[in-house]
């Protein structure tokens, strides 16, 4: 395994980071506990969850995820040997079964009470804001509206974490699928009153979308925040295996067809053009989608997620692959020609 800090930090965590949003769901928790223990032994030790996983978030399964790595903590006694990450949701509709109230107020407080019980800690080493309150772009939204009606809050919430860190239950902060404004916004609230700063930024990365590249690689590389790159395998597509007709009917994609982000026509022809790539270079699809993301000089960890550990072993083995200049070079001609079809 390789090994980076989260930036601003003494916190050592893998180049690799265990996602586990469908433990819950798609997942068991004795499969949720057989992942964390390979992943471990591979030596991965960054784990990330969110309040409202296992997805699709529904009242019902809420939580779910967090209890699953929590009985792993008690189980194998392995807190003080891991990172974990975690997230609370942002507002909208989608999380009304959650809280209505935001980041606002004793939401912060309170969800990292429920988090904390769920977990089996007494702290979270990274705790990250799911996605903006302000209704902007994100998850693979094109066009930008504004919203008139949403109010700076960003120095109110930096004060809500600083009195979490104080209090010793989060030790870092991140944020997620956020933009550059948003981004240098919390790095300038920052500087006043001595508040947290921003560690790192949870973003879609992916051969599919490649967008964090635009503008916020440069604020990522000249400010210090790191990206965790989330769907990295575009949800599966970039296995290969929905092209190619391998998926099998428990796949994402086919239990949940609304995750259709990375689905569409141009998504498709590319995905088809790097497997090409991938099989002329006798490599997966999977492995030169992950290795292409781990090279990135500004990735800090790349969100690797499976249902099944043959599916997690050979993510976690991309670790090894180091793709030639040669290979770069022929996945960016697939990108000039088609380029970000996913967002």
């Amino acid at each position: 395994m390789k090994y980076t800090t989260l930036p601003n930090t003494n916190t050592r965590v893998s180049k690799i980071c265990l996602g586990s949003m469908t433990w819950g769901n798609q997942n068991t928790e004795l499969e949720g506990h057989a992942q964390l223990d390979y992943a471990f032994d591979q030596g991965v030790n960054f784990i990330d969850t969110a309040e409202l996983y296992p997805v699709p978030a529904t009242a019902e399964t809420s939580g779910r995820t967090s209890k699953i790595i929590g009985t792993w903590i008690k189980k194998s006694g392995k807190r003080d040997k891991v990172v974990i990450a975690s997230k609370i949701a942002g507002s909208g509709d989608y999380t009304a079964h959650i809280r209505t109230t935001g980041f606002r107020g004793n939401s912060i407080k309170e969800a990292i009470d429920v988090e904390l019980e769920r977990l089996q800690t007494d702290y979270i080493d990274l705790y990250q804001l799911h996605w903006p309150e302000r209704d902007t772009n994100r998850f693979g939204v094109r066009d930008y509206k504004f919203d008139s009606k949403w109010e700076d809050n960003f120095n109110e919430i930096l004060h809500s974490l600083d009195r979490e860190i104080q209090a010793g239950r989060i030790r870092n902060v991140g944020i997620s699928n956020e933009n550059s404004w948003g981004t240098m916004r919390y790095l300038e609230e920052s500087k006043k009153d001595k508040l947290p700063r921003v560690s790192t930024i949870q973003n879609a990365y992916s051969m599919l979308s490649r967008t964090f590249e635009t503008d916020l690689a440069e604020v990522s590389l000249r400010e210090n925040v790191g990206l965790l790159a989330y769907s990295p395998m575009a949800f599966g597509v970039l296995s290969g295996k929905y092209i190619t007709g391998k998926a099998g009917e428990s796949t994402r994609l086919k239990l949940f067809p609304r995750f259709s982000r990375y689905s569409g026509e141009q998504s498709t022809e590319a995905a088809k053009r790097y497997l090409k790539i991938a099989e002329a270079n006798d490599l997966s699809l999977a492995q030169m989608s992950l290795a292409f993301v781990n090279q990135q000089p500004f990735v800090t960890s790349n969100i690797i997620g499976a249902t099944n550990l043959e599916q997690l072993k050979e993510n976690i083995a991309s670790i090894d692959v180091t793709l030639s200049d040669d290979v770069l070079a022929q996945i960016n001609e697939v990108h000039q020609v088609i380029p970000n079809p996913a967002i």
